[in-house]
């Protein structure tokens, strides 16, 4: 399990990639606030980490590794106005976190397939098993 630094680490990081081009929108903003909550972290600390980013703390596990790309992807595809930037930004994105790009590749490609673009969490751990193995 992670601990509260590493949990605020990837909040705030998420927040950044939501507000790469202007503010958060509501949707994004709603988003997030429920992944706050699901980690444990109050609205007062989440609405702190907008204005107050923290620097990036590294996951070791590979499979905390996965869930918050999973989040990202989910958190990109959330509205319909993503860009190729934004594709850019979140394979980057992966790879810092220590991911094969092979599977990040994968992803991205698949997830045009889904339903409203989401990768269902069993396909996306598939893809990462394979590489991983």
């Amino acid at each position: 399990m992670i601990n509260r630094v590493e949990k605020l680490s990837l909040l705030s990081e998420m927040i950044s990639f939501a507000k790469s081009e202007d503010d958060l929108k509501p949707i994004e903003y709603n988003f997030l606030l429920a992944i706050a909550r699901q980690l444990g972290i109050s609205r007062e600390d989440f609405d702190y980490l907008i204005e107050n980013p923290i620097n990036y703390f590294h996951l070791k596990s590979h499979s905390e590794r996965i869930v918050q790309f999973h989040r990202l992807v989910l958190l990109m595809n959330i509205t319909d106005e993503h860009t190729h930037k934004e594709r850019v930004k979140l394979f980057n994105y992966g790879i810092r976190m220590g991911l094969s790009h092979e599977s990040i590749n994968k992803v991205l490609y698949l997830m045009e397939s889904f339903p409203n673009k989401v990768v269902p969490p069993d396909v996306l751990i598939d893809i990462f098993k394979v590489q991983y193995n």
